[in-house]
């Protein structure tokens, strides 16, 4: 995606991108709340450096 986050949270993690980024689309498709989630992550990774 745009910021990073998915690379970011898969080393975290140990998952693939590929899931992590599916799992975001299913969750803005159908929960609505994959962008919001998305932009905190974001921040997290920001400021964690």
């Amino acid at each position: 995606m745009i910021l990073g986050v998915s690379g970011w949270l898969s080393e975290k993690l140990g998952w693939s991108v590929t899931s992590i980024r599916i799992a975001f689309v299913v969750s803005v498709l159908f929960f609505g709340a994959g962008l919001g989630l998305y932009l905190i992550l974001w921040l997290v990774k920001v400021f964690s450096k």
